[in-house]
């Protein structure tokens, strides 16, 4: 979900600025930064924003640069000239000094240049607004949308990664029965004057090894792996959160196929998985 979008409006005099930023979240976290003239339509831009970018911590922003020769407070000359004459009267009925220096003097009293007049927002500004507004959620689209390419991309390397060591546990795990059976009766044979059962321990050792074996784990896994691919090619709205579900369901078969091997070289292979697994679990915050 990182991405940046900005879009540049022009209405009369004013250049209308708008840009978005966006972080991996879990659902949408959505903070504005609107000028004053906007304010009344935040809930219009919030809709905007949430049916187009869905998740994400999202930071939008719209501003107004004006030319500052249009802009400029202008001057009260009436005011001043009222100002100018109550001043020479009061110093000439009081005997006070008029001011040696009258601008320095008039400039400073009250409402000379106060703006009097109160912006509105007209129907034709906010049409702009609105079209910058979309152009700027475009550009992050965009951008998303070339980030998602890389993701995945990276996505199915690392599927490929937790696949091929699926597949790298299978000479282990069937090296390891008769391991099993040879230490068990060994450990028996070191013991002086015991007698044993061969037909119960064939049992034994029957109910011991189905109680580690991985079979029923490793198809599910590999059933995961597929589906996780599936679920990339698919279209539309709340991908990123189904791919998360099975990334979870894939760590659950990981972790049950490490604890039963009782084989070192499983048991490191079961690490690089969990490793591969982790790094698809980082990134798919960043999936929509």
């Amino acid at each position: 979900m990182t991405g940046y979008g900005k879009a540049v409006g022009t209405y009369k005099e004013k250049k209308i600025n708008v840009e978005i930023k966006s972080l991996n979240s879990k659902a949408l976290d959505l903070s504005t930064r609107i000028a004053p003239l906007y304010r009344e339509k935040e809930m219009d831009i919030r809709r905007t924003l949430s049916k187009a970018l869905i998740r994400g911590k999202v930071d939008f922003a719209i501003w107004i640069e004006k030319d500052t020769a249009v802009d400029a407070t202008p001057i009260n000359g009436a005011l001043i000239e009222n100002y100018y004459h109550q001043i020479k009267d009061i110093a000439a009925k009081t005997g006070i000094p008029e001011p040696q220096d009258w601008f320095y003097t008039l400039l400073r009293m009250p409402d000379v240049t106060t703006k009097t007049d109160i912006e509105e927002l007209s129907d034709e500004e906010w049409e702009v607004s609105k079209k910058t507004i979309d152009e700027a959620v475009r550009h992050l689209i965009e951008f998303r949308t070339q980030e998602g390419a890389a993701l995945e991309k990276k996505f199915n390397e690392k599927v490929d990664n937790i696949e091929v060591l699926l597949h790298s546990i299978e000479p282990y795990e069937k090296a390891r029965v008769p391991k099993i059976k040879e230490q068990i009766i060994k450990g028996l044979e070191q013991i002086p004057e015991v007698e044993y059962d061969k037909n119960r321990l064939e049992q034994e050792l029957i109910y011991y090894i189905e109680k580690l074996d991985i079979s029923e784990e490793k198809q599910r896994l590999a059933n995961h792996l597929k589906y996780f691919r599936e679920t990339m090619k698919e279209t539309g709205h709340g991908i990123g959160k189904k791919l998360g579900f099975i990334a979870q369901e894939m760590g659950r078969e990981i972790n049950t196929t490490g604890s039963k091997s009782n084989n070192a070289e499983m048991q490191n292979i079961v690490v690089k998985m969990k490793d591969e697994l982790e790094q698809i679990k980082e990134q798919v915050l960043n999936a929509l």
